[in-house]
């Protein structure tokens, strides 16, 4: 058994990449312990002279959704891929307002998600409390700046995969397993990006 976490905001299509590639692999049976980390992208642009998102909620265009998220991971975890897969998706497939209550709601009754219970977490702010807490935690922990992030020990990686998970599982496992081997046997790697994208 693997453990590691990643974190993720729902307008970052690589979190999407990344967390899609982890839920497929989850669901087709990998061996993986993963802890799923709200990480708001508001907050790391934040200036120092400002109020810290946290205190303005409503300024956010993706804080209501991570809320919700959160929400459902911690009082219907069964239900939390799915929910999680398709918040993504009310973002990135098909423009969706993450700030739109009536819009996450909807991607939440389609999951059979008791909303009342998830507003009302977010409404009597302990939603909210849990995602300062966990992307404070990652912030000073590990030195999390961004999406997706993957935790494992005591390190840390940014990582952008370039696709999201097609038809073969065991391809989308074994890029999360590559990923993770790299992190834990190849620590002297600190950069490696492509110059272009290939198409």
């Amino acid at each position: 058994m693997r453990t590691f976490s990643v974190t993720w905001d729902y307008r970052c299509p690589f979190a999407r990449n990344a967390n899609e590639h982890i839920i497929a692999g989850l669901t087709d049976g990998a061996e993986w312990d993963v802890t799923f980390v709200p990480f708001s992208l508001s907050q790391v642009h934040v200036a120092s002279d400002e109020p810290p998102i946290w205190d303005r909620p409503g300024d956010d265009s993706g804080l209501l959704a991570l809320q919700a998220g959160v929400a459902v991971r911690d009082l219907q975890p069964e239900l939390f891929h799915a929910v999680h897969w398709d918040l993504f998706a009310l973002r990135h497939d098909h423009s969706g307002d993450l700030r739109d209550r009536a819009a996450v709601g909807e991607v939440l009754t389609r999951h059979g998600v008791d909303v009342a219970a998830v507003f009302s977490h977010i409404d009597d702010g302990r939603a909210l409390k849990a995602v300062r807490e966990e992307h404070e935690a990652a912030a000073s922990g590990h030195n999390v700046w961004g999406v997706p992030t993957f935790i494992s020990g005591d390190r840390a990686v940014f990582v952008r995969l370039m696709d999201r998970p097609g038809d073969e599982v065991r391809t989308t496992i074994a890029t999360i397993d590559r990923v993770l081997d790299t992190m834990d046997g190849f620590a002297t790697l600190n950069e490696f990006k492509h110059t272009t994208i290939a198409r």
